[in-house]
């Protein structure tokens, strides 16, 4: 009986060993916040980008979400982003990078799907970007995860004062 009572011993031990290996591993510093929307893309660092429209500034290129917005965008004020047109709970976020000449915009994606945007009305009062997501080929198995990246969409004209109206179309 008491050689029982040490191998008992000995698994809970080990046990909790194991429990405080797989703890660790949860709260190590790298983050699923920046993970490529999918498996075969390599996510960057963190506001990195491979187009850069200023040397300070790196902006998403095209086609190539991030999960965080780029360092040194500012955040386009709740008043001025107009998302009556989205889901209540689609995100809502838009910043203004490149001397506002650039919208860095929290889209929504999921599974096989990308996020795209593209600002499909430009007047001296708003802009309007239209979010969408690629379509998943028929027959792929995909995930039902839910992602938030944000996407770039170009500006004739610097974004000033204007408002931002957001909407959303099927995907494509």
């Amino acid at each position: 009986m008491r050689y029982s009572t040490k191998l008992i011993g000995t698994t809970r031990l080990a046990g909790a060993a194991l429990v405080l290996t797989m703890a660790a591993a949860c709260g190590s510093p790298t983050s699923m916040a920046n993970a490529p929307a999918s498996g075969t893309e390599s996510a960057p660092p963190s506001g990195s980008g491979s187009a850069s429209a200023s040397a300070s500034t790196p902006v998403p290129p095209p086609g190539k979400p991030q999960f965080d917005p780029p360092q040194g965008a500012a955040r386009v004020p709740d008043n001025r982003v107009d998302g009556a047109a989205l889901p209540k709970t689609f995100p809502k976020e838009v910043y203004s990078d490149n001397g506002g000449t650039v919208l860095v915009v929290r889209a929504e994606e999921g599974g096989c799907g990308h996020a795209l945007g593209e600002a499909v009305e430009q007047s001296a009062q708003k802009v309007v970007v239209d979010l969408s997501e690629t379509k998943a080929q028929t027959g792929q198995m995909c995930t039902m995860d839910l992602r938030h990246p944000v996407i770039s969409v170009a500006l004739a004209a610097p974004l000033g004062e204007r408002t931002v109206v957001l909407k959303r179309s099927a995907p494509r």
